[in-house]
């Protein structure tokens, strides 16, 4: 998996490409939120539009990274949500605890 930074208007924006799974993948997940959280940058949004696949170890760092930066007092949000991954979130009863965006520009809006 490849993740690309961005920021926007002091919202850090992770592009994530490829399969999130366990592994090197959900590790890298867990370093660059770690990052960004411990320099104080506590907006992120995870991109997940090019992200075709989540294994039960991704979809738990993605709850984990979420828990982390709300700890920290700031907002993890979801934009790029495919189909099959709308679906694992449904299925889990997870989609209450992630705000979900259909675009970037409303979801940096959110913030």
């Amino acid at each position: 998996m490849q993740i690309v930074e961005r920021v926007i208007d002091e919202v850090y924006i992770l592009d994530l490409r490829g399969k999130l799974q366990a592994g090197e993948a959900a590790d890298q997940l867990r370093t660059t939120v770690g990052a960004l959280t411990d320099a104080g940058r506590t907006r992120i949004l995870l991109n997940l539009g090019e992200v075709p696949q989540v294994d039960s170890t991704g979809l738990g760092e993605v709850v984990r990274c979420h828990t982390t930066v709300e700890r920290k007092g700031g907002a993890l949000k979801l934009v790029g949500v495919t189909k099959k991954v709308h679906d694992l979130l449904s299925i889990t009863k997870l989609l209450t605890l992630f705000e979900i965006h259909q675009s970037e520009d409303e979801a940096l809006r959110s913030f």
